[in-house]
């Protein structure tokens, strides 16, 4: 069989047909890695460390020697479990292309497997994200109030063929105190920057990225730098409808959640919201009125959006006003007109 190192752009077209193997450490995988990839390390987090200790303190030999020892009894087991993705063809990194993959494909290879390494390992991988994001982009920014189903109307753009990235989905979060109320948890923030790569790295640089306005920090996760300061010069599409619609749409969206998931995204925006506020929407809350809790809770949403907006007012280049049920006309409009505005 063969051992063939690749490019990281040539590495990511073959690893979508390809069973992937991530070689580094469960905690290395674990913050972050190439999206697709099955963790199958070398060494435990903990022999990790042991190689390590022992390279950094004496030297590279004693090191090899120590892993040699840590690995041998594995390596029948390594196969079968390579077996398992009933492939003969498999690609695969470490951190850097080093050790670590070399001595895996090495094993894999004798085993009777066709190996595609990713030249530069994970490391190339997140330079190459990197690069990516430094260059221009043809962003289009979705902005409006809270409640304003400026995702649903993401994913309307997409169904008329537009190239969407969805960061709330992506980042499992919604963006606000109340976001994390309805996922059970998010990535890290390397793994939501990676996540993101994966999604739009295939996208054609001559027509409009669209994608909603958002902070730096989307719950726990972080925007990539180079990203977030294109979104910011971006063109903005304003999307306003009416107070009630919104409210109805959040209290729908919310409304099936536990109580005390309810007050705990309350108790969230305290400082902001002021303690009187915040008291009488819990109150709202407890006593089932949830279109008077929801309406209490946007007078700071809306206040913290509108100082956030004027800043960026120069880059507003159309204003929608609509109702909910005409989003659908919204979204086939914008993907017929927008590519001659900007």
């Amino acid at each position: 069989m063969a051992i063939t190192r690749m490019k990281a752009v040539s590495f990511l077209e073959k690893k979508t047909s390809l069973p992937l193997l991530d070689i580094r450490s469960p905690g290395e995988y674990e913050k972050g890695h190439i999206p697709g990839a099955n963790s199958f390390p070398l060494f435990t987090n903990e022999e990790r460390a042991i190689i390590g200790t022992l390279y950094k303190n004496e030297g590279k030999h004693v090191a090899v020697k120590r892993g040699l020892q840590i690995v041998g009894p594995k390596l029948a087991e390594f196969v079968n479990q390579a077996e398992k993705f009933q492939s003969d063809k498999l690609t695969m990194y470490c951190w850097r292309g080093g050790m670590r993959s070399d001595s895996m494909a090495w094993l894999l290879d004798k085993a009777g497997f066709d190996i595609l390494l990713l030249e530069g390992g994970y490391k190339a991988f997140r330079n190459g994200l990197m690069e990516y994001f430094r260059r221009p982009l043809p962003l289009i920014v979705l902005t409006g109030y809270t409640g304003s189903k400026k995702t649903a109307l993401l994913h309307m753009l997409r169904e008329q063929g537009e190239q969407i990235i969805d960061l709330e989905g992506l980042a499992s979060h919604q963006g606000s105190s109340f976001g994390n109320q309805k996922t059970n948890g998010q990535p890290t923030s390397e793994q939501f920057q990676n996540l993101i790569y994966e999604s739009c790295r295939h996208f054609d640089r001559s027509r409009p990225i669209w994608l909603e306005d958002e902070c730096l920090r989307i719950g726990n996760v972080t925007l990539i730098d180079d990203l977030y300061r294109q979104m910011n010069d971006a063109p903005r599409i304003f999307l306003e409808v009416p107070m009630e619609e919104r409210i109805e749409f959040l209290v729908q969206d919310y409304g099936q959640l536990p109580e005390e998931k309810l007050i705990e995204g309350t108790l969230g925006i305290r400082k902001k919201l002021g303690s009187e506020k915040t008291e009488e929407a819990i109150t709202s809350i407890r006593d089932g009125d949830l279109h008077k809790a929801v309406q209490i809770i946007l007078s700071y949403y809306d206040r913290y959006y509108l100082k956030s907006i004027s800043k960026k007012e120069s880059t507003i280049i159309r204003r929608i006003v609509s109702s909910m049920k005409s989003l659908p006309e919204v979204a086939v409009q914008l993907s017929q007109t927008i590519h001659h505005a900007i």
